[in-house]
């Protein structure tokens, strides 16, 4: 594939070509994000203003734009400076002024010659019982009129950009705008009924009246189609490829899975034996596997992974599971154990604490194949790690695992399976934007004996109340989270947080029966907390948001979150699942300063609602958009310039399933649809996924 196509050399020229644009105002565009004229293009208004010619300004209600032809009275410059000058005018019924502060006289008496006629366009304001118009948007001669857009778009602008150079730029780049073949699958364009691109770009920046801004008008939603069919079209590139990549066919033989099943208390749910149905047949396939295994808290995703593990060491090879901190790498330790036991496997794990003797023979024995399944952190990255035959990856919680890691660790087996394990639930519309180069098994059932936990709301005007209640409680042999609240994005504020109610809760509780742990800590000091807690010597364990990821405590029951309208969904969803891990009946308070918003009356409400994190999610994301649900820094989840992830979600499904099919139908791009889709990926610079067609 050589370089760009001609057709679209227009599209990336300089800004100077255009009408209307200097040197300066290029620098200008060229700051705010803008530096070819394709950009100006993928700039949509985002509102409109009415500018439909009136007879007279009394036929709106100020405030108001009027666009009306008036007859220029006299001029009354100011009689002291910082005063304003006005301007008389008469339309077809009333008398109103013109004002403008800070003009020149000259320049005014050429622009509104008294007794003249001109076409005035701007606000209409009452001051002191007087209508005016505060610096007309527009004054044009009545030959040059049809220059008034009667519905002039708005654009979003930076300093130093105008509306009216915006409008100008714009229609100079739309001329510029060539017909491009259609890319877009046939049947879908009549169905929706969508314009072709380029008059979709010139009806999105001719809007007629405010409903054609809406994301739902069919020349936007085509716009925002094109963005997202370009980005998944890039990942299921990247998915042909890495499916082309030669992997090892593990066929399981379900000896050891029937073991493990035979041992358990409960059977399976049905969407953890389709989640482990799903993966066998991946890991069956000669390709190599890259599947996300999404689940909300407590759906039994340790269960569905050892399943996948023990499936590669029936077939004769090992297998590792990745975990973000040592704590999570013990927990998964404790998890798999008895379960391996029953299997028969031998089952280790490795962290940067095995030293010396001890570590050499862990590493000889995994060498030797001895070792079917080993747990760890990143430890397991370094270089003196080498198995017998890896065949899958387990990874917990991606988003702190990046492709970088991903990629590392297939260079430990000679193509390992990658399964990627999430507890967040993310909606739909966010995975595929995100995770859409892997398949996804999702987990929304909950397993038997998990009781659902009572969610209250209590203001912390009633703090003496609650301390007391915790009292008893812990009389009672109960174990509880008390996490503090979030303090602008500062640790060391947090901390001061934490350890002021941890002062308090054992003033109130006694020495002893309180743990504290905070971002601030020595990572062995946090542990051994952590510890102490899991042994249940310490009842109540004051923290910051250290917690919020995997900890498992089962008699740990009750978890007070304190200011909890300062937190998400998301992470109040991830905290709450930190109980009702036991048989006892669990209770989550959240305790809320009044006067609470009304967004986070609204969070609180939908957490004492559900349970269900995919709901929430949604939820989440109709409330805080995209960018802020994953936080955009760690979430790959790509800038979109038209497309509206919380507005448009469904057609994101859509360009998934018509990006694989294209690939699937025409896999090099060479089929006239095919290569109008590469100009497309040109058009969207989604070079990256120019390159791997190359590789196809």
């Amino acid at each position: 594939m050589s370089g760009r196509p001609e057709i679209l050399f227009p599209l990336f020229g300089g800004l100077t070509k255009l009408d209307g644009v200097g040197p300066k105002t290029a620098q200008i565009l060229d700051d705010a994000g803008v530096t070819k004229p394709g950009d100006l293009l993928m700039t949509l208004p985002h509102s409109g203003i009415d500018r439909q010619r009136k007879d007279s300004i009394r036929d709106v209600v100020a405030p108001a734009v009027a666009t009306v032809e008036v007859t220029i009275g006299p001029h009354y410059p100011p009689r002291n400076r910082g005063r304003p000058y006005r301007v008389h005018v008469t339309d077809a019924q009333t008398k109103f002024q013109l004002v403008f502060f800070h003009a020149r006289g000259d320049y005014l008496q050429r622009l509104l010659p008294t007794g003249q006629r001109r076409i005035v366009s701007g606000k209409v304001e009452i001051f002191d019982g007087v209508a005016q118009i505060v610096h007309p948007d527009h004054v044009l001669p009545l030959s040059e009129a049809a220059d008034i857009p009667t519905f002039e778009p708005v654009y979003p602008l930076h300093a130093g950009i105008t509306q009216k150079l915006m409008w100008k730029a714009t229609r100079a780049t739309l001329n510029l705008a060539p017909d491009l073949p259609e890319w877009c699958d046939p049947a879908l364009v009549a169905r929706e009924k969508w314009p072709a691109w380029k008059p979709a770009l010139t009806a999105a920046h001719g809007p007629s009246a405010m409903v054609d801004l809406s994301p739902d008008h069919p020349a936007r939603q085509r716009l925002a189609y094109d963005e997202l069919l370009a980005h998944q079209l890039t990942l299921a590139l990247a998915r042909a490829v890495s499916r082309r990549a030669k992997g090892v066919s593990s066929k399981g033989t379900r000896q050891l899975q029937d073991k493990v099943l035979a041992s358990l208390p409960y059977a399976p749910t049905g969407a953890q034996t389709r989640a482990v149905a799903e993966i066998a047949a991946d890991l069956a396939m000669g390709h190599r596997m890259n599947r996300l295994l999404q689940g909300d808290v407590g759906s039994g995703k340790t269960l569905v992974a050892l399943m996948a593990l023990l499936c590669v060491v029936e077939a004769g090879g090992q297998g590792v599971m990745m975990a973000p901190t040592e704590i999570l790498a013990r927990q998964h330790l404790d998890g798999l154990r008895p379960l391996a036991a029953a299997a028969g496997v031998r089952l280790e794990i490795l962290t940067g604490r095995d030293k010396g003797q001890a570590r050499t023979e862990k590493l000889a024995d995994l060498a030797s194949g001895d070792i079917g399944i080993l747990v760890g952190t990143h430890a397991v990255f370094q270089k003196d790690v080498a198995f017998h035959d890896l065949r899958l990856a387990v990874i917990d919680e991606q988003h702190r695992f990046g492709v970088a890691q991903r990629m590392e660790l297939g260079a430990k087996g000679t193509a390992v399976d990658v399964l990627v394990m999430t507890a967040t639930p993310i909606p739909r519309s966010l995975a595929l934007a995100q995770y859409g180069d892997m398949d996804v098994s999702v987990l929304d059932e909950k397993p038997p004996g998990r009781t659902p936990v009572q969610t209250v709301l209590v203001s912390t005007a009633r703090m003496d109340e609650v301390v007391e209640k915790l009292r008893n409680a812990v009389a009672d042999g109960r174990q509880a989270y008390w996490v503090c609240p979030l303090v602008e994005e500062s640790e060391v504020v947090d901390m001061t947080a934490a350890e002021e109610r941890f002062k308090q809760l054992r003033a109130a509780l006694g020495e002893g029966v309180v743990g504290l742990v905070h971002g601030q800590m020595p990572p062995a000091e946090k542990d051994a907390a952590m510890a102490r807690f899991v042994a249940d010597e310490t009842k109540v364990l004051v923290a910051t948001t250290v917690i919020e990821v995997g900890v498992n405590v089962p008699n740990a029951s009750i978890m007070m979150i304190e200011r909890a309208e300062r937190f998400g969904l998301a992470q109040l969803h991830q905290l709450r699942g930190r109980v009702g891990r036991g048989a006892a009946a669990s209770t989550c308070l959240l305790l809320y300063q009044a006067p609470l918003s009304e967004a986070g009356r609204r969070r609180l409400d939908i957490m004492r609602e559900t349970e269900d994190g995919f709901r929430i999610s949604e939820e989440d994301l109709a409330m805080r958009g995209a960018g802020d649900v994953i936080g955009v820094a760690q979430s790959g989840i790509p800038r979109f310039r038209i497309a509206d992830l919380e507005r448009q979600a469904a057609l994101m499904a859509v360009a998934q399933t018509d990006a694989r099919k294209l690939l699937h139908d025409d896999p090099k791009l060479e089929t006239e649809r095919g290569m109008a889709a590469r100009t497309l990926l040109w058009l969207m610079e989604q070079d990256k996924a120019i390159r791997l067609i190359s590789v196809g």
